[in-house]
């Protein structure tokens, strides 16, 4: 019998798969998804015999070196000690520049968001960010952002040994081209088709004629993800874990456990 994935385990493998080699990543507040494709990596890693990755989520107690929040965040970013970050944004544009501040002209903007908080630096000094947002709309994915929180590329001169390296969203997986400014297509995430993701991106990216699908997680990988990584997860987010719980027993259609 074939196992029945949910979307967001694609979501989350994708994520494993992008982390490969790295040594330490960060995973900032909020951010169950990537928590969780950071999570599973560990559990590969270990399972394989590999490297150990050291992890630090914001907001954990388990799974943080940190004892003092953001700021030491920031100075390992800034010795080269952190290998991959996350960041998405109320909206990205195809230069890979997110906007954190609201929508509108500035000041003025409406609705206003979170804020830009220390996304410039980290997208400046960490050499692998990965844009995450899981909604794929016109109204994220804009030709143009209407405040720059943090630029996606920067002028030649300017050292930069960080910046954007690819961006996974609920429909597809696109890298960045340095070189070009901008996103290539490389895959499709299960039911979505080159014209459906064209139509939902407010930029123009590249793309081959026939884009391949993006590769749905093996039975041992599965294994993992709905049980150490779940498991993990509860710990920062119980919420979000005891959701996918719920879910993963409909999609089996089983009816969910009472904890």
């Amino acid at each position: 019998m074939t196992t029945r994935v949910h979307p967001r385990e694609i979501l989350i493998a994708t994520i494993a798969r992008l982390l490969e080699g790295a040594r330490h990543v960060a995973v900032g507040a909020s951010s169950p998804i990537p928590a969780a494709g950071a999570m599973l990596r560990r559990a590969l890693q270990e399972e394989a015999g590999g490297a150990p990755l050291r992890l630090s989520i914001l907001g954990s107690v388990e799974h943080n070196f940190f004892t003092n929040g953001s700021a030491e965040l920031f100075d390992c970013a800034g010795q080269g000690r952190i290998d991959a970050f996350f960041l998405g944004g109320g909206q990205i544009d195809g230069h890979a520049n997110i906007n954190l501040v609201g929508a509108g002209d500035y000041p003025r903007s409406a609705p206003r968001w979170p804020g830009s908080f220390g996304s410039a630096y980290l997208y400046f000094v960490v050499p692998r960010v990965i844009l995450f947002r899981e909604e794929h709309t016109p109204r994220v994915f804009v030709d143009k952002v209407d405040f720059i929180s943090a630029p996606g590329v920067t002028s030649p001169h300017i050292h930069r040994p960080g910046g954007p390296a690819a961006l996974l969203t609920g429909k597809a997986l696109f890298s960045f081209d340095k070189a070009r400014r901008g996103f290539a297509l490389e895959s499709l995430h299960p039911g979505q088709d080159l014209a459906g993701v064209k139509a939902a991106t407010g930029f123009a990216f590249a793309h081959g004629e026939a884009p391949p699908a993006t590769a749905a997680p093996g039975a041992g990988v599965l294994a993992l993800l709905r049980g150490r990584v779940l498991d993990e997860l509860s710990e920062t987010y119980p919420d979000f874990a005891a959701q996918m719980r719920s879910e993963l027993a409909a999609l089996d259609g089983v009816p969910a456990l009472a904890s």
